[in-house]
């Protein structure tokens, strides 16, 4: 799973803006745009954008997991 794509896609079905993810993680919009390029991201960044969409993107990373195993 590519952690950041998988995030733009979340926030686009909520209608949610990087300008507004942005402010609700605190940080630059332009921090949101590097993020859609990362395929890993650190758990404490993870919790707080998961927090802010009210999204589980651990179940979801869990679930990849439990299929490749």
């Amino acid at each position: 799973m590519h952690i950041g794509q998988h995030i733009k896609e979340v926030m686009r079905q909520q209608g949610i803006t990087a300008t507004q993810l942005a402010k609700d993680i605190y940080c630059a919009r332009t921090h949101i745009h590097r993020i859609f390029l990362k395929d890993n991201i650190d758990i404490a960044l993870l919790k707080r954008i998961s927090s802010a969409l009210n999204y589980d993107f651990f179940r979801d990373l869990s679930d990849e997991f439990k299929r490749k195993v």
